[in-house]
């Protein structure tokens, strides 16, 4: 009865008034399916961050493959994390929040480094994607297993040719990111992350937040950056034109080992992608060559300007760091 009202309706009206009415309830539903996909990336920026679990994750580009395990507990205050390297020199990552402490083997040491955390997988989403949502168009895909456990996958397309495009399998059950997947333009695979073992746990004990001791080595503090503080002074240089989307999330100038004069690094992102910025006068004598390379998923520019030596290097594609790079404008 209901079919042959609607069907009376649609005769009575015109052709142009029904496509109209068509096309406004498709564009209802497309709005509504793009919106949950949104949720579901939201609820996985949270989930990594919120849920305590231990799994062994395989990292996958084009030139090398890593397997890591890695257990992360939230007590409800706070994040810990130990990332184990599964595979050739042994090395450990432990994690209190955004400070990162790397137990790294060299010679007859292990050298402790101390740094600000850059995000890890399945921590690769910001908790606030406003900034995604300006440079990226998201959409549903198909449901899929990955570590044994059902996931939406999702697909992340950029609105422009400078940055690459993301496919994310979302655990239909907790939330968790249980894979990334970067492809470039020509929808070839730049990186692959994905869980292959995973579990949740119950425990808020932190008996495992601790690196495996080997009692032959030495363990040595590596020796920190100086940081240069700012005098407010203006510098030669200022950043302009900065590729669509990207803002300067961190500054910071400091004395590294082998240098004769200060580096200035400047992180660059859009939210998802990250690049860093590189400014040091360049050595006497260095002529201004350009580098422009792809090295597995990361592009590498450098380049002499105005007798200073500007490097960029981001998991993006080379247009964007050019960009950036040109962007940095000496004064006269």
């Amino acid at each position: 009865m209901m079919r042959l009202v609607l069907a009376r309706f649609f005769a009575s009206l015109s052709p142009a008034l029904v496509l109209g009415f068509i096309s406004c309830l498709s564009f209802n539903v497309q709005a509504a399916t793009d919106e949950n996909a949104w949720n579901v990336l939201q609820k996985a920026a949270v989930a990594a961050r919120a849920l305590s679990y231990q799994g062994v994750f395989v990292c996958q580009t084009e030139r090398k493959t890593k397997s890591v395990q890695i257990t992360h507990l939230f007590d409800g205050k706070n994040e810990f994390a130990r990332n184990v390297l599964l595979d050739g020199s042994p090395r450990e990552v432990l994690s209190q929040g955004g400070d990162l402490v790397i137990y790294n083997p060299k010679n007859e040491k292990i050298v402790i480094e101390k740094r600000r955390g850059q995000n890890m997988f399945p921590a690769v989403l910001p908790v606030n994607l406003e900034a995604v949502k300006e440079s990226y168009l998201l959409r549903l895909g198909v449901l899929e297993r990955v570590a044994g456990r059902e996931s939406q996958v999702l697909i992340l397309e950029p609105k422009d040719g400078l940055r690459y495009s993301y496919r994310f399998w979302i655990d239909t059950e907790y939330g968790l990111l249980l894979k990334s997947v970067m492809f470039n333009s020509r929808d070839e695979i730049m990186e692959s992350i994905a869980f292959n073992q995973l579990a949740l746990l119950n425990s808020v004990e932190l008996d495992w937040f601790k690196p495996k001791i080997d009692h032959n080595k030495n363990y040595v503090m590596e020796d920190e950056p100086v940081v240069i503080a700012s005098n407010g002074t203006p510098v030669d240089w200022v950043i302009k034109d900065l590729p669509a989307g990207y803002r300067k999330i961190d500054q910071i100038t400091r004395m590294v080992n082998g240098k004769l004069h200060p580096v200035t690094h400047i992180i660059f992102s859009d939210g998802l992608a990250s690049v860093s910025l590189f400014i040091e006068p360049a050595p006497k004598g260095n002529k201004a060559k350009v580098l422009l390379t792809t090295m597995g998923n990361a592009s590498v520019y450098a380049n002499i300007n105005k007798g200073h030596l500007v490097t960029v290097v981001g998991e993006v594609p080379e247009a964007t760091i050019v960009q950036i790079a040109n962007a940095v404008v000496f004064k006269k």
